[in-house]
């Protein structure tokens, strides 16, 4: 309901005086004090508000205002100790094996016959870890890494993400367990060139629906964690290939993930920037308790992996499964 102030002018000395008598007229500025309603003519001056109706509509508005106010203290009380604005609920460290793959298979139809690239894997993945592939290319490091991310299904086989079938799932379903448990490091490190390191971190956070209140401090932590703390602000293209490594790291891990895979993630490195990268994922794996699962061909880094899988023909050599449990 709006109210306006309307000064009636009137014609004659009869008029002004008929103006003055008429009620919820001001008799000395013969300024209108009623209401005018949107749609009905604004001559209707005789026209009185019920006041039961301005009464129903106070309390009306009253009763919302109580149930608001409630509303905000019960999220005040079950919010109570984490940061403002925070919608994210830390799940408990996950005990089990975090995945585990029993007997895949993928083949591809190639020039009208059949290429077998895996050929009945199995493998766990244990929380905590830095667990490596290693094999030559073409081995099926990369076709395995696509499987266990959910990026692929396997023609045979099953594979179990905190024993949900992932190998079962639609697209839209594995999608959402990406988006939210599994951070990926790419060998051409991934990032958008016209952002600063910050922007790339945060637009990790945008897309997973990390809370908005939490986005600054979450990115300067993981830039801090890699040794990029001072970098922040620079460019993919102001940094060294090792710089550039580093904040896809901090990307990948950005929004708590459980799972980390890396394809090959210090191929395009020297072995000094190599080792490096290495000793940030150590400390990633202490810090946010992550498992990380890479490929590589390089044998200097072997040494510092819980666990190293063969892979040879679609195949592993070797797998001591008991060696990566906890």
């Amino acid at each position: 309901m709006r109210w306006r102030l309307k000064k009636k002018e009137p014609t004659s000395h009869l008029d002004a005086q008929k103006v003055a008598e008429q009620p919820g007229v001001d008799s000395v500025t013969n300024v209108s004090q009623e209401p005018i309603v949107m749609g009905i003519s604004e001559h209707a001056d005789d026209m009185e508000r019920p006041q039961s109706d301005a009464r129903s509509t106070g309390s009306g508005v009253e009763m919302a205002l109580g149930e608001r106010t409630n509303q905000d203290e019960a999220a005040t009380n079950d919010s109570a100790g984490q940061p403002a604005g925070s919608q994210m609920v830390k799940e408990p460290e996950y005990e089990g094996p975090l995945l585990k793959v029993s007997g895949v298979e993928r083949s591809f139809q190639t020039g009208g016959r059949k290429l077998d690239v895996l050929k009945g894997i199995h493998m766990e993945l244990w929380p905590k870890q830095l667990v490596m592939l290693r094999g030559r290319s073409g081995s099926g490091k990369t076709t395995l890494m696509n499987i266990i991310g959910g990026l692929d299904q396997p023609s045979r086989g099953e594979v179990y993400f905190k024993e949900r079938p992932i190998h079962a799932w639609s697209d839209e379903k594995r999608t959402r367990i990406r988006r939210k448990e599994i951070g990926f490091i790419f060998q051409t490190y991934a990032l958008l060139p016209l952002l600063s390191a910050y922007e790339n971190v945060e637009l990790s956070l945008r897309m997973s629906g990390y809370p908005r209140s939490e986005w600054k401090s979450r990115v300067k932590h993981c830039l801090e964690l890699v040794g990029l703390g001072k970098r922040m602000d620079h460019r993919p293209f102001e940094m060294s290939g090792g710089e550039q490594q580093r904040v896809a790291i901090a990307k990948a891990i950005a929004h708590r993930p459980s799972l980390i895979l890396a394809d090959e993630p210090t191929a395009e490195l020297d072995s000094q920037m190599g080792a490096q990268i290495m000793a940030v994922f150590q400390d990633i794996i202490e810090a946010e308790h992550v498992t990380i699962c890479m490929t590589t061909h390089d044998p200097t880094i072997l040494e510092v992996a819980d666990h190293v899988y063969q892979m040879v023909d679609g195949r592993f050599t070797e797998t001591a499964i008991e060696d990566i449990q906890p």
